[in-house]
């Protein structure tokens, strides 16, 4: 019997925000049929620059072992941009001189412009990488400039299934509670909306900005951070699932609302317009106060409506999102990078 091979994860795992840490938690959960999943830890805290560094010697020594382990290995690291694309673009590129396979998981809202200002920093670092998995169309298409096309995937982030319980009338915004998220777009839009009867916003996630929260908003909680479960219990239970962003690469919280059978009402970025087009979901333009307002009064007011999309919406995940269906691919593409790997 072949040996199974291992694939290491460069980036952050564990009870912390961020939708690349829950993509490398899901991987860890999940059992690949025929490699182990780790993780090498190179993240601090957002902002804390000492562990930024201390994380990336550790990541390094790591990587150094590795060329000495035994057996078939894979390194994938997980890059957004700024920071986190000089720290772990370092690993990467230290990781292909000493001679490991290495697969690139792009993230990041800003990525595409990330890449417009440092062309050649993004060409060194993809570059250096045998895969590049990508979360959208347009970020696939700037990474083409960089490297050849076959090294480029699209593959979606992929979400366990969900455990819908009966829908109570919410409506729940899960992120950061900011500018880039819409939030000041969503407060004018809901109270613009004149929401049913019965009907309540709920907005979950930290307030790094408390003048952005209008204590005002009709029907309105502010429920501040949650951990990924209690938001996922949210989401459960909601009717409606909203994220009026700005930026997003694929925001995991449109793939997890869809699991849990919300109806998703979201903004035209990033990935969001491919997974929610055909009536899978509503999508409006980022910034558009009166489109939202629209958007989020035809779901609230239109119980048949909003169960149609839902529907769709279920099939499209079952078929393209969840799990199931998502790893095979990416564990072909993590073996690839092995000569025989999959034989």
């Amino acid at each position: 019997m072949a040996r199974r091979a291992v694939v290491h994860h460069v980036g952050r795992s564990g009870d912390v925000p961020g939708g690349m840490t829950q993509v490398v938690n899901a991987y860890l959960a999940w059992p690949f049929e025929r490699c182990d999943v780790e993780v090498i830890e190179s993240r601090g805290d957002p902002g804390d620059h000492v562990a930024a560094a201390r994380g990336l010697v550790r990541a390094l020594r790591a990587v150094r072992r590795l060329t000495r382990a035994p057996g078939p290995r894979v390194l994938v690291v997980h890059l957004s941009e700024r920071g986190s694309f000089l720290r772990e673009g370092a690993v990467l590129r230290y990781a292909r001189r000493r001679g490991l396979p290495v697969v690139a998981h792009l993230h990041g809202a800003d990525f595409v412009a990330f890449a417009d200002a440092h062309p050649r920093l993004v060409r060194d670092v993809l570059g250096a990488a045998d895969q590049v998995i990508v979360l959208s169309h347009e970020t696939a298409e700037v990474v083409r400039r960089f490297v050849d096309a076959s090294r480029v995937s699209l593959v979606p982030n992929a979400v366990p299934p969900g455990a819908p319980v009966p829908k109570r009338r919410t409506v729940v915004f899960g992120g950061v509670v900011g500018h880039r998220k819409g939030v000041d777009v969503l407060q004018e839009a809901w109270r613009r909306a004149g929401p049913p009867a019965g009907w309540q916003l709920l907005v979950a996630g930290p307030v790094p900005d408390p003048s952005l929260v209008d204590p005002t908003t009709p029907q309105a909680r502010f429920v501040g951070a949650l951990d990924h479960a209690d938001l996922m219990a949210l989401l459960d239970a909601a009717a409606v699932a909203v994220l009026p962003s700005r930026d997003e690469a694929m925001p995991m919280f449109v793939l997890e609302a869809m699991a849990r059978d919300a109806c998703v009402v979201a903004t035209d970025v990033g990935g969001v317009a491919a997974v929610l087009e055909d009536g899978c979901g509503v999508v409006v333009p980022p910034a558009d106060v009166d489109a939202l307002a629209d958007a989020l009064r035809r779901v609230t007011a239109d119980d048949d409506a909003r169960e149609a999309i839902v529907a769709r919406a279920r099939h499209r995940f079952t078929a393209t999102y969840a799990a199931p269906a998502v790893y095979p691919r990416v564990e072909d593409l993590w073996l690839s990078t092995r000569e025989g790997a999959t034989a």
